[in-house]
């Protein structure tokens, strides 16, 4: 199974897929292979300037590759709530989603118009509510659902009295719990669609550790000391030992969401190193992750946040 590559990925050719955070990234690798493979993508993200710019360096390696730029912005339940309008408006089933977009870290607790945590907002709640929007266009595609992860949810821990860390903000803790949310988000999901029979195939997928604007615009990049360290230590000493491509990175989602032989409810990322890098593969989720339980509290809670409701279990 860990031989994966693009390669394998089988045509796609009229097929609708949909990649949050597409203009950069894992997520720009993830639907510059779907296109190539023949399907048509949109490109959903917040900047439309930089998604264009994406879109445009497509063609000249997969000349008739179809993608097109649709306005998200995954922190504004507004903006969730007009991308999937539109898409419903237009009818077409959607065969493939993956929830790649989010933001990593931020020194500092920022606040959405809907009163949320921008990570908890853009990483999670946003992906929640979109999936949620778009069940009956991914009901009519029998769609794969791919949630992107990060090895940083084994670090998660889900605050449900206080999901939106009114008190006690910590960037790094903040980051992985939205991710272990998304991990748990897909196999619940994985649950829900068997016992509701909504006929989806959940699965989700993580990069790794891979060279990203998430590394190169995060955290530690925030002071002037801190981009000197990055670009004289971890950019040429550190990143080709410890991390591996964007393209790499995207492998694991591209296997999770191509790759036919993969089962619902599973869990893929890289293969080596401790899931860091290496060729894509089974990956083994965090205690915590699997808790059920917890997973159908968190699932009850955002819907309450977020205004939707996915209907009974």
């Amino acid at each position: 199974m860990t031989s994966f590559t693009t390669d394998d990925i089988p045509d796609l050719t009229g097929r609708r897929a949909i990649v949050t955070g597409a203009n950069s990234g894992t997520g720009f690798e993830t639907a510059k292979a779907l296109a190539s493979k023949g399907a048509d993508v949109i490109v959903a993200a917040r900047s439309h300037d930089r998604a264009i710019a994406a879109i445009a360096q497509i063609p000249a390696e997969h000349p008739k590759a179809c993608l097109r730029f649709e306005e998200l912005d995954l922190s504004r339940q507004a903006s969730v709530t007009a991308f999937a309008e539109r898409l419903l408006a237009e009818g077409r089933p959607i065969d493939i989603l993956v929830n790649n977009a989010g933001v990593m870290a931020l020194p500092a607790r920022r606040e959405t118009e809907d009163g949320f945590e921008m990570q908890l907002a853009t990483n999670y709640l946003g992906h929640f509510a979109l999936t949620g929007r778009l069940l009956p266009l991914l009901q009519a595609g029998t769609a794969r659902v791919v949630q992107v992860s990060s090895i940083a949810h084994r670090q998660g821990r889900i605050r449900l009295d206080d999901l939106n860390y009114t008190q006690g903000y910590d960037a790094w803790p903040v980051y992985a719990q939205s991710k272990l949310a998304m991990l748990m988000f897909g196999l619940e999901l994985d649950r829900r669609s068997q016992a509701n029979d909504w006929g989806l195939t959940s699965v989700v997928a993580h990069p790794g550790v891979a060279r990203t604007g998430l590394i190169a615009n995060g955290p530690l990049v925030g002071s002037r000391i801190g981009r000197s360290l990055h670009r004289w230590v971890v950019r040429p000493l550190i990143e080709p030992l410890a991390t591996h491509s964007q393209a790499a990175g995207a492998l694991p989602i591209l296997m999770a969401a191509t790759a036919p032989y993969i089962a619902p409810g599973a869990y893929l990322g890289p293969t080596k190193m401790r899931e860091i890098k290496g060729p894509p593969g089974p990956a083994v989720p965090a205690e915590q992750a699997l808790n059920a339980d917890m997973a159908a509290q968190l699932w009850s809670t955002s819907e309450a946040l977020t205004g939707l409701r996915w209907g009974p279990r």
